[in-house]
């Protein structure tokens, strides 16, 4: 469980930039449906299924390190 719980920040910031990265060129990435969320008049591009892909993968990284 504790390795699901350190998986988020590495999804996030890798979900974070690649989204920075291809949303800045107006693209939507295609299959990784890149969308520009505003917050308190902050912009900034997020990703759900690269967030929940790179969940999973770091996951399975950390729980074979334990």
């Amino acid at each position: 469980m504790t390795a699901l719980v350190k998986s988020i920040f590495p999804a996030f910031l890798l979900s974070w930039l690649v989204a920075t990265f291809v949303g800045t060129q107006g693209s939507s990435g295609g299959l990784l449906q890149i969308t520009e969320l505003t917050v308190h008049d902050v912009r900034f591009h997020a990703s759900m299924p690269l967030f929940l892909i790179g969940t999973g993968v770091s996951w399975g990284i950390l729980k074979m390190m334990e």
